[in-house]
């Protein structure tokens, strides 16, 4: 008898896992709080799955097998999320299972891409090769992640600064002045007393609007995640930007192109390949996309660059390139290649997203601000005229 914990969203999810391992559970118990691994063993980022794959491709490149590298990398890895996972794949190792099917037991850790390229790999005996690839894969994952936080970080913290500036004001400061002039009789020019009113009133129900704005922000979440139409919905209203489009498209064309170019190294069919690029990659359009040139281009028998060439997402660049590869019988190459220029692509789309952002940002937060002062200095100067 074995006991041991499993990464999934379901018990009915979990019995699936197992069935597939020919594994029949006693008893199922949902460890609630924990999504499969303890929180305070904390969770496997990027980082650690770089570490991994390449630390696998080196020791099976030294002829080590899987089973010695798995062990040697127990004692080595200090964090606990890692040494668990770790220790469950020596437990399937050890047990005759196939190296993927541990990677299968955390679908919210490991993209499904990676796990079937780790399939191909095992199956084609060609694992050493495509450990090296994801390493190389999620290594430009987080390139580009990284460039985007760090773009953000000083519109961000802008945006929050003044959101503070303005609780303040609007909470605290105002009433006080407004309740000032209310209670020497004065009068206050008709633009002063409206936004006194409105700091009034909002100092009034601030407990309220907080927790409204919590409810939305979380009922938005979840109808995003459950929603196909509320989701499409949001891409719209941001790729209905310009500035915000470009840098939504670039990025997806990098994933698309990275990750078609690694599946289709790894050996797997072509419809099989796009059809796990589709679900890997976050756009809703490009997904679409891809799902029609599986499913209504290549299965009924249209070449690649005919059923690229019927898809409006993609731009002219890659319709070509793929087109042209693909009679020279060297797709994948064009595709990583694809993928290294839209990483640069992305880089120059966030900055200048971010230089049409703090403007837009600063004139905001100066109109906000502005009216605020305007509507405080008027009565003030009005007053002390009177004297």
């Amino acid at each position: 008898m074995v006991e041991n914990n499993v990464e999934a969203d379901s018990v009915t999810e979990v019995l699936k896992i197992l069935a597939a391992e020919n594994l029949k559970p006693l008893s199922v118990t949902e460890i609630k709080g924990k999504g499969g691994r303890e929180i305070f063993k904390g969770s496997i980022n990027l980082e650690d799955q770089v570490f991994l794959f390449r630390y696998l491709s080196l020791m099976l490149r030294m002829g080590s097998n899987l089973l010695q590298a798995i062990n040697i990398l127990v004692d080595e890895f200090d964090k606990p999320a890692m040494r668990s996972f770790l220790m469950e794949v020596r437990a399937h190792l050890e047990r005759g299972a196939p190296f993927y099917t541990a990677f299968e037991k955390y679908p919210r850790t490991f993209s499904s891409v990676h796990i079937n390229l780790v399939k191909a790999g095992e199956v084609s005996g060609n694992l050493q090769q495509v450990c090296e690839d994801i390493a190389v894969s999620l290594t430009k994952e987080k390139q580009v992640k990284d460039q985007v936080k760090n773009a953000l970080i000083y519109p961000a913290m802008l945006l929050t600064i003044s959101v503070f500036i303005l609780i303040f004001l609007v909470t605290f400061a105002l009433p006080r002045i407004a309740n000032v002039f209310l209670e020497s009789g004065f009068e206050p020019p008709l633009f002063s007393k409206i936004v006194f009113t409105i700091g009034l009133f909002v100092s009034k129900i601030w407990f309220v609007l907080v927790g409204a704005g919590i409810a939305a922000i979380i009922g938005g979440v979840v109808a995003y995640k459950r929603s196909l139409f509320f989701k499409k919905f949001i891409w719209s209203l941001f790729t209905n930007i310009p500035v915000v489009r470009e840098v939504v498209e670039k990025y997806a064309l990098q994933r698309f192109a990275s990750t078609l170019s690694s599946l289709i190294q790894a050996g797997l069919q072509i419809t099989d390949a796009i059809d796990i690029t589709a679900d890997a990659v976050g756009n809703i359009e490009l997904r679409e996309a891809l799902k029609r040139i599986s499913h209504e281009g290549v299965s009924k028998g249209l070449t690649l660059g005919e059923a690229f060439r019927r898809e409006p997402f993609f731009p002219k660049i890659v319709t070509n390139l793929v087109a042209i590869s693909e009679k020279a019988g060297h797709v994948e190459e064009i595709l990583e290649t694809l993928g290294e220029f839209y990483i640069r692509e992305v880089d120059n789309s966030i900055k200048r997203l971010v230089s049409f952002t703090e403007p837009v940002l600063l004139l905001l937060i100066g109109v906000v601000i502005g009216t605020i002062a305007l509507a405080i200095i008027v009565p003030i100067y009005q007053l002390t005229t009177q004297f």
